[in-house]
């Protein structure tokens, strides 16, 4: 390889070029699914994940992600009469009733209160039609372009609606929250019940794959008559987590058991760049040194299939023209892993040493400043 980085210089090609579908071997009746590893956001299946299709109680994943963020789940909001009696799934909130954003939040993830997404939406927001603008671009922030909110809960609206990927996108974010992580990974919850009652909310995770599916660690059910089943399905084993999604999917939990089960036989991580181990040079121009050594920042490592059958490249693209003064830290350009020329990972590649300049004119310029 040359000294000089230059754009996208290919430097290492593993296997054969052999173009493979995604998974394509696996046959579910789902109208829309996806399965994604959480920490690249590679697509590892996929069946429709651009058709756009109502999302019922899944849409709550949003809904939680800004109640997290908002930093207030330590506030105590009073249940308005308003917020009471929504039609659907409801943890019962009584006017008046005083509970924690957080509370609210557990109400909301585990029971799919419809009451306890109006109160959020409403005290995070300042009122419903400021939360849905939150929602709204906090889904296009995410790069979920394909999605609109217009209620916290996912009642029926033509103009609600989201796509197996963006879905995946969504909550692949929220999960890397740990107090998303944490709230949707609980199987049980207790909150207290309506004030002058002896009796507390005994909130039991209608997601049945916490119980049934080895790793399982969230997310969200979801149903309407438009939109049919749904659900979002995480889970971590071997140190990958993946995020699964099947909309408008009659045997939802059967089909999300078989789509992970068959990405984690099929997949495995692999290190395709240590940051203790990578390591190259780069010449310098105007340098007291001729070269400076560079070395990753980060480890680079993804979800490969095990038969081998895919192209894996990795390139660097160039950032810096290694001109002198160099500093020590500074980001040289970044290394970047494709798998069938997709962008799958990367990470930026960094000088390892000061390098001063020997150019004559930049050092009277610093002696005139006093900084040489």
């Amino acid at each position: 390889m040359k000294k000089n980085l230059s754009v996208l210089i290919l430097i290492f090609i593993v296997i054969n070029i052999i173009s493979i579908e995604v998974a394509s071997d696996v046959n579910i009746s789902a109208k829309g699914a996806v399965v994604m590893d959480v920490k690249t956001g590679r697509v590892l299946y996929s069946k429709n994940m651009n058709t756009q299709l109502e999302m019922a109680s899944t849409t709550k994943i949003m809904t939680a992600l800004l109640a997290v963020e908002s930093g207030k789940l330590n506030d105590v909001v009073t249940v308005k009469q308003s917020s009471c009696n929504i039609e659907g799934s409801s943890i019962y909130l009584r006017p008046g009733e005083k509970l924690t954003v957080e509370e609210l939040t557990y109400g909301l993830m585990l029971r799919s209160g419809n009451d306890a997404s109006v109160v959020i939406a409403e005290y995070i927001g300042g009122n419903m039609d400021n939360f849905l603008a939150l929602m709204n671009r906090k889904a296009k922030d995410i790069g979920a372009d394909n999605t609109h909110f217009t209620n916290p809960n996912g009642l029926p609206n033509n103009n609600h609606y989201t796509t197996a990927y963006d879905l995946a996108l969504i909550t692949t974010y929220a999960m890397k929250n740990p107090k998303f992580s944490e709230i949707v990974s609980a199987k049980n919850k207790t909150i207290p019940g309506p004030p002058g009652e002896n009796w507390n909310r005994i909130l039991k995770n209608k997601n049945k794959m916490l119980w049934t599916f080895e790793g399982a660690d969230g997310v969200k059910t979801g149903y309407t008559k438009n939109a049919g089943r749904c659900l979002v399905t995480s889970a971590t084993r071997n140190n990958m987590q993946l995020v699964c999604v099947v909309l408008n999917c009659g045997p939802m939990w059967e089909e999300s058991t078989a789509l992970l089960e068959h990405t984690y036989k099929n997949y495995s991580n692999v290190k395709l760049v240590d940051k203790e181990k990578f390591s190259n040079k780069a010449s310098i121009i105007k340098g007291k040194e001729k070269y400076v050594s560079l070395k990753p920042l980060n480890d680079i490592i993804v979800p490969v299939k095990n038969n081998g059958t895919e192209k894996i490249e990795m390139k660097i693209n160039k950032v810096n023209n290694n001109i002198a003064p160099i500093y020590k830290g500074a980001i040289a350009g970044e290394i970047c892993v494709y798998i069938e020329k997709t962008l799958i990972a990367k990470t930026p590649l960094v000088y390892q040493e000061d390098v001063k300049s020997s150019d004559l004119l930049y050092n009277l310029r610093m002696v005139l400043k006093g900084l040489n």
